[in-house]
Order: C-alpha cells, then structure tokens, then sequence
C-alpha cells in the first residue's frame, strides 16, 4: 500500500542560501586545489553537500508532482 506525500509547491523554487552555497564551493575548491581539509571542514563539506543532494531532490519531486496534477 502506497501512501500519498504531499510536496509544497513552494520546494519547486527552494535550494541553499547563498551564503550556504557559497561556503561549500570554497570548501570543494580547495579540496579540488589538493589542499587537504581539517576533519571538521570535510564533515561540514560532507553534511552541506548531502543537504544540497537532499534539497535538489525533494526540488525535482516537487516538480514532478506539479507537472502531474497539471495534466
């Protein structure tokens, strides 16, 4: 049995703020640059990249949901 999860509309248009994005690309930048991180710069590059994941999921979800009741 399926259950029915509804999605705000409003999580078509949700992704990280600014700030947020910008702290992980610097972060992934340096790591990419070779230079190592310390355990907590990888953790909060780990936590911030699987809220992004996350986020951009429950995104396209949304998405699908909307283009589906449209029909």
């Amino acid at each position: 049995m399926s259950k029915i999860i509804e999605i705000p509309v409003e999580l078509t248009h949700f992704q990280l703020p600014d700030a947020v994005q910008e702290r992980l690309q610097f972060l992934l930048d340096r790591q990419d640059a070779g230079e190592e991180l310390t355990q907590t710069e990888r953790l909060e590059a780990e936590g911030l990249s699987e809220l992004a994941e996350f986020l951009s999921l429950l995104r396209l979800q949304a998405q699908r949901v909307t283009k589906q009741s449209a029909t």
